[in-house]
């Protein structure tokens, strides 16, 4: 697609932005470990690694030495967090404001895309459940390419819309995000309510920071210097 003036691109991580699912990536990573016999990791240590390719992840929360466990805890824990996902008792709620907020970019004809660490199922299932599917114009998941924080999945999102660089804008809560978002030449909105801090967002080369999802349109209406 050609590269149009006016398109304009916000792409949002998912898990600890659009939606709290730590309960449920706890719970399934706890699972994997315990389906193999390992004392679980930490839910502290278990959030840190949000956004990191799915094996990348395990392969930190693993002790030394026990590397082979890699592959067959990521399928337990995918089978593990497939099964929580099913329970009529699920809950994923989105963070508050998420759906205000998507409706004013919308409106401003901004495009709108999401690019996770999440498969393509997994995404597909969170964004049918809260009704999402249809506001987003590109959607870069673990299933597209290498995971944060190269940025290949943000170059394809890109080249999928007609966007460029500086016509794009990352949102995130973890420094995958904003070093994803550095390496693709974008600038970059951190967020306080995920899984890492603020001042770790900023040292990784945030460009702001916000600290509700209602501040977001004044952010990104600042970084282009569009006026309200």
């Amino acid at each position: 697609m050609a590269y149009d003036s006016s398109t304009r691109l916000v792409i949002f991580d998912c898990d600890g932005t659009l939606v709290d699912s730590q309960h449920v990536i706890v719970e399934a990573m706890n699972q994997a470990f315990r389906a193999h016999a390992l004392d679980e990791p930490p839910a502290r240590s278990t959030r840190r690694t949000v956004g990191l390719p799915l094996g990348e992840a395990i392969a930190r929360l693993l002790p030394e030495g026990a590397e082979e466990h890699v592959e067959p805890v990521t399928t337990a824990y995918k089978e593990a967090a497939f099964a929580l996902r099913q329970h009529p008792n699920h809950d994923e709620p989105l963070y508050p404001g998420v759906g205000d907020v998507l409706d004013i970019l919308r409106n401003r004809q901004f495009l709108l895309g999401v690019a996770t660490g999440k498969s393509r199922r997994g995404l597909d299932a969170t964004l049918e459940r809260h009704g999402l599917r249809d506001h987003f114009a590109t959607l870069k998941t673990a299933d597209d390419g290498p995971g944060k924080p190269n940025p290949d999945i943000l170059n394809h999102a890109m080249a999928e819309t007609g966007a460029v660089p500086d016509s794009t804008i990352m949102i995130g809560d973890t420094t995958y995000d904003i070093a994803m978002a550095v390496r693709a030449g974008m600038q970059s909105i951190g967020v306080t309510w995920g899984y890492h801090a603020p001042e770790e967002l900023v040292a990784t080369g945030a460009s702001h920071i916000a600290e509700t999802f209602d501040e977001l349109p004044a952010v990104i209406a600042d970084i282009w210097g569009i006026t309200q």
